[in-house]
């Protein structure tokens, strides 16, 4: 008798510990969750959420559409060939200038756009634009985008951020410029002075329906990679356009990763 009333106690006590502590967890948890739900649907006072607004990386299409890119800031070196290139395989293609290349080179500018493709604004300075002002960014903007439509007489529509570097304020104030903020999801990584095979195969092995693929005007072995990606990527099915012909230019939304989704509910 004396051992079970000795017992007894201990075994309540364990129970009720078992008890606090799985009551705690369960509490603990949800509050994590509704404090997480808050943290993701904040305002910054003026009605504007909180997340973190993206650029267009890609796009969701089914048809096997990819764009190649091409960033303009410093020389002018293989462009001729580029351009002699993407002639011959009858590809048209997206150039992105710094304001300065443009003033430096500009019977380039205006040769890109003779020649059927399309060219965005790089910036004007080529500096981080998520360390600027709004007023900054806008002037980065304002002016790189002016001197292009001076050389070549194309509006400017699109927007590469220079080194990727972005934060909302880029963004949003690309947007309500109406110029399309754009990154990319194939990266070449030409600027390495990879030889022409690799840059060719980081492309083809990359490229999906929607890409957007970078490369630079002034890569060592960018010119002699295209060949090779031009013809086995058409091979596969796909067809190249400039970025302006590829996104979707209102009733979208952008996912986490930076795909560019057309809204499907009917109007």
């Amino acid at each position: 008798m004396r051992n079970k009333l000795h017992t007894h106690p201990i075994g309540l006590t364990t129970l009720l510990s078992t008890l606090f502590a799985t009551l705690f967890l369960v509490i603990s948890t949800i509050s994590f969750c509704v404090r997480g739900a808050g943290e993701n649907n904040q305002t910054d006072g003026v009605g504007t959420s909180s997340k973190r607004d993206l650029p267009i990386y890609s796009v969701d299409l089914e048809e096997k559409k990819i764009a190649i890119s091409f960033d303009c800031a410093w020389g002018i070196d293989h462009t001729d060939t580029l351009l002699s290139i993407m002639q011959e395989h009858d590809i048209r293609c997206t150039f992105f200038a710094v304001q300065f290349w443009v003033e430096k080179y500009p019977e380039y500018a205006k040769k890109i756009v003779d020649m059927g493709h399309e060219l965005g604004t790089h910036s004007r300075t080529h500096s981080y634009m998520s360390k600027q002002t709004v007023a900054e960014i806008k002037d980065e903007l304002t002016t790189s985008s002016q001197a292009i439509e001076r050389v070549t007489g194309q509006k400017v529509t699109l927007f590469r951020p220079p080194y990727g570097d972005y934060d909302n304020d880029v963004i949003q104030t690309s947007l309500s410029l109406g110029i399309y903020p754009i990154q990319w999801d194939v990266d070449s990584l030409d600027w390495k002075n990879l030889s022409a095979n690799e840059i060719a195969m980081r492309i083809v092995n990359g490229a999906k329906p929607g890409s957007i693929i970078l490369c630079h005007n002034n890569g060592m072995h960018t010119a002699e990679a295209l060949p090779i990606l031009f013809t086995t990527l058409k091979n596969r099915g796909f067809t190249f356009v400039p970025i302006g012909e590829l996104i979707y230019k209102e009733n979208y939304y952008i996912d986490h990763n930076g795909k560019q989704i057309q809204n499907k509910s009917s109007t």
